[in-house]
């Protein structure tokens, strides 16, 4: 039987955010799988471009690698109490694409945040955004790291007995969706 094929997106663009880490953290406590990293670093959404020039090819193949994948983690960091732009623009934009990539897909969002929350808001945002293409989103647990720069050692490894125990029984919460 092959590896599951695990996609993950971050809402930050930072080469070393904390929620790449954390999407990481995630693929690797995943266990076994064939895990792929988006790369959402879109122009902004404009009817205009797409108008002019269709759908740019990074957007298809995001919406491609979001179809091909057994299941999807998305992380996001929240920006003034809500998604980011980067976050918000890839949905915009794969939402242009042929089909619906999304449906009956298991999706589990994580978050990492400065604040104390963690990202909470960005997750309940998040989750509007997503309901109408209708994927499988995991209710829980929920998994917010909350003071990020913090949160991981110097091997980008998560710290905090709960925060690994919430994202391991996160990603073991996914694999039984995906078994569903």
């Amino acid at each position: 039987m092959s590896k599951p094929k695990l996609l993950g997106i971050s809402g930050s663009l930072r080469k070393a955010s904390t929620n790449r880490k954390l999407l990481r953290e995630a693929a690797r406590l995943f266990g076994d799988c064939d895990y792929t990293e988006a790369d959402v670093n879109f122009p902004l959404f404009n009817a205009d471009l797409q108008d002019s020039d269709g759908i740019p090819d990074a957007v298809q193949k995001l919406a491609d690698q979001i179809a091909a994948a057994d299941a999807i983690i998305i992380s996001g960091p929240e920006y003034n109490k809500g998604i980011s732009g980067v976050l918000k623009n890839a949905l915009d934009w794969v939402s242009r694409t042929e089909g619906n990539p999304w449906a009956d897909k298991p999706v589990a969002i994580t978050s990492a945040a400065a604040g104390r929350a963690g990202g909470e808001r960005t997750q309940v945002m998040l989750r509007m955004c997503l309901y109408p293409f209708r994927p499988r989103l995991l209710q829980g647990p929920e998994v917010l790291v909350a003071a990020s720069s913090d949160a991981f050692d110097e091997n980008d490894r998560l710290q905090g007995d709960i925060n690994i125990q919430t994202l391991t029984n996160l990603m073991d919460a996914l694999k039984a969706e995906m078994a569903r």
